[in-house]
């Protein structure tokens, strides 16, 4: 069997947000096939989720998607409670995000 190619670029997906799959065909376009992570179903941790977040360069709450959140009764929450909750609530988290090294950023708009 031959071996897949090694990515270093990363994308959090998820297939139904039109946003994402736009953001996965560009870089497809561009000859990048990414390591998947479809968060929903394999939801990254609060520690992989801070490196993430410091890769962006911003905080926490700048991951989070407003309506998701509140409905998930996370969107009071600040820092390591935050991540963590996170975590726990994987929709709350803004999509996708495309990560490539030591540098991330969030495909809106792709």
């Amino acid at each position: 069997m031959p071996e897949q190619p090694v990515s270093d670029v990363t994308i959090y997906h998820n297939p139904r947000c039109a946003k994402s799959r736009q953001t996965l065909e560009l870089l497809r376009a561009r000859g990048i096939e990414p390591a998947i992570v479809e968060y929903l179903k394999t939801p990254p941790t609060a520690g992989e989720l801070a490196a993430v977040v410091e890769k962006l360069g911003v905080g926490p709450r700048d991951v989070l998607r407003g309506k998701e959140a509140a409905e998930a009764g996370i969107a009071g929450l600040e820092g390591e409670a935050l991540l963590e909750a996170l975590a726990a609530n994987p929709a709350a988290l803004e999509r996708p995000i495309v990560v490539r090294g030591d540098r991330a950023r969030i495909g809106r708009p792709p």
